[in-house]
């Protein structure tokens, strides 16, 4: 009985992850991005979080960098700039993580829901065979 409330735990879980890494990619929406991603630079390398299905049921997620980790913006002004103006920027669109935030939300919430209810059955059928 215990790995069927592993299931919804694990999409808490998951989605958990998925918000606080959208959130970190956020904060760092103005940090210096790298310049390539063979070069060992310092530079903040934008995440995402992959699900993928757990050995015993449910998710599992898994983070990982998103690809390609920066862009090149035009910024002659910028402190980082190069010779010609141009800045390495982390790969992060904002409207793009709002959304990834809110989906993760909305699915927590179903966990939530789906766990509340498991719970509810469990306590039905325990009152019935007494």
């Amino acid at each position: 009985m215990n790995g069927l409330f592993g299931v919804p735990l694990s999409g808490m879980a998951t989605e958990s992850k998925r918000l606080a890494v959208s959130a970190q990619n956020v904060a760092n929406l103005g940090s210096t991005g790298v310049r390539s991603e063979s070069a060992e630079e310092d530079g903040y390398v934008p995440q995402r979080v992959l699900a993928t299905a757990g050995p015993q049921g449910g998710v599992r997620g898994q983070t990982v960098p998103k690809s390609p980790p920066s862009v090149l913006l035009y910024d002659p002004d910028a402190p980082d700039a190069d010779e010609e103006g141009v800045v390495a920027r982390p790969n992060v669109q904002l409207e793009e993580e709002v959304v990834t935030q809110i989906q993760a939300q909305r699915a927590y919430e179903a966990n939530v829901q789906v766990l509340e209810t498991m719970d509810e059955m469990v306590g039905t059928l325990l009152d019935m065979d007494t």
